[in-house]
């Protein structure tokens, strides 16, 4: 698989109706229709197609990888030939998860489930037990989910992984909309990839989200950043950095404090650290 040297990112900052799906879908679908042709990727914000439910409505509105509303979307990128990443309220074996996926023509290129559960997620959601990443467009991706990326040990799971590219769906909410643009930022340094993160805006659940979406390189610059207001943005960054940032030291190979957990991989050429 040929690297890419570019890449052009679509931020869709967008707001979500709570505890329902079709107005939702609605809007994803129309976003990905009306994308700029040489669009290699859309980022929408956690669990955008089913908003936040409660511990009732993720009984109704939860669906398996396989459901129908993810049809819908694969079959849209699928014409579009185009990627994204987005969050649902996913439905696995009798348990809820807080889940986002990258999707590509081919399918489903990576799941994750959310393993930080902050505390509107406890009592709807289980947490995964997994930090994964897989192969898309040459790259190794990795993606985080809000609350995750206030423990920097998600984000340097990934990096141990040979993550170059961070995608962040976030559902942040006032006032804490500074803390998560300081840490995209420190996680994208501190792990020299790129960060892609992508949160809601507007109300909903009685909270405001911040907004506040970024791009930020492996120097830990951002590149581009929304306020906080619903915007869909594009954005092309340069691959070429991931070695310019590499080039004199990484961190990942001179740090001495180990992670613990197992590391899988998967023929397909994704990694796991399976945490217990």
């Amino acid at each position: 698989m040929t690297q890419e040297t570019s890449l052009k990112i679509q931020l869709a900052q967008i707001s979500s109706q709570d505890g329902v799906t079709a107005p939702n879908l609605q809007k994803v679908l129309s976003i990905i229709a009306q994308a700029p042709d040489d669009t290699d990727l859309i980022v929408f914000p956690e669990t955008c197609l089913m908003g936040f439910p409660s511990a009732e409505e993720v009984k109704q509105v939860a669906e398996t990888e396989d459901g129908p509303t993810l049809a819908a979307v694969k079959a849209a990128v699928k014409a579009k030939n185009i990627s994204v990443a987005l969050g649902f309220a996913e439905i696995d074996n009798g348990k809820f998860y807080n889940t986002t996926v990258l999707v590509s023509p081919e399918g489903i290129a990576l799941k994750y489930r959310k393993t930080h559960l902050w505390a509107t997620d406890v009592g709807v959601f289980e947490p995964g037990n997994q930090m994964v990443t897989g192969l898309w467009k040459g790259l190794r991706v990795g993606i985080l989910i809000c609350f995750d990326i206030e423990f920097p040990e998600t984000a340097r799971a990934l990096a141990m992984q040979g993550a170059d590219l961070l995608i962040v769906t976030n559902g942040n909410m006032d006032p804490y909309g500074p803390v998560h643009r300081a840490l995209i930022t420190a996680r994208a340094m501190e792990n020299q990839v790129f960060a892609v993160m992508v949160n809601r805006c507007g109300t909903g659940c009685g909270l405001t989200f911040a907004g506040d979406s970024a791009v930020v390189n492996p120097f830990g610059e951002v590149l581009t950043a929304l306020g906080r207001e619903e915007e869909i943005r594009s954005f092309e960054i340069d691959l070429d950095d991931l070695q310019k940032s590499r080039a004199d030291y990484r961190y990942t190979q001179l740090r001495r404090i180990p992670l613990t957990g197992e590391l899988q991989s998967s023929e397909q050429g994704q990694t796991a650290f399976v945490f217990s």
